[in-house]
């Protein structure tokens, strides 16, 4: 998968352990132009829904599971189609010594007609994810206005208005 662009704080030491978090992640946009997000209502930033890709699980099996515990919504597997890989490289704010490094896949998709019930991490539970529907210029102006004292957030969160803007202008 070819990779769009890369976003390194090079805020950790040369030979620091490295853990590494592969996720999958879904571009899903319905006929309008407007683009499945994930919301938080509590922090007020929009997201591409997707997670950590477990062990026992391929890069497609990850998006579809996690596009329907983020969203309810039930990814059609025929449809998914590579888009892209943002990597992302920053000092662990969890475990000392670590960078974090996450490679994040993008794929775009289609979904059912349905929508079922979420199934949200507590965290996740935490910051009211909900699922909205809207044009890429309202989730970046959204993202571009977000402030966190979580610098993890902040990267997270430049790393999808990123990839918005680069879908906006058309590219890929």
């Amino acid at each position: 998968m070819e990779q769009l662009f890369e976003i390194d704080l090079h805020d950790y030491k040369a030979g620091d352990d490295v853990f590494r978090r592969p996720s999958a992640r879904g571009i899903i946009m319905d006929d309008s132009g407007k683009i499945a997000l994930v919301y938080s209502e509590n922090e007020k930033y929009y997201k591409f829904p997707g997670g950590g890709i477990h062990q026992d699980e391929d890069k497609k099996e990850a998006l579809i599971r996690e596009v329907r515990e983020e969203t309810g919504l039930i990814v059609i597997p025929e449809s998914v189609c590579e888009f892209g890989s943002v990597l992302r490289r920053q000092k662990s704010n969890v475990t000392p010594h670590t960078i974090f490094e996450q490679e994040n896949f993008y794929y775009t998709c289609k979904v059912e007609n349905q929508v079922v019930e979420q199934n949200l991490d507590d965290y996740e539970k935490e910051a009211g994810f909900v699922l909205k529907f809207v044009y890429p210029d309202e989730a970046i102006r959204t993202n571009s206005a977000y402030r966190s004292e979580d610098s993890f957030n902040e990267i997270m969160i430049k790393r999808d208005t990123e990839l918005l803007r680069f879908i906006k202008a058309g590219r890929n």
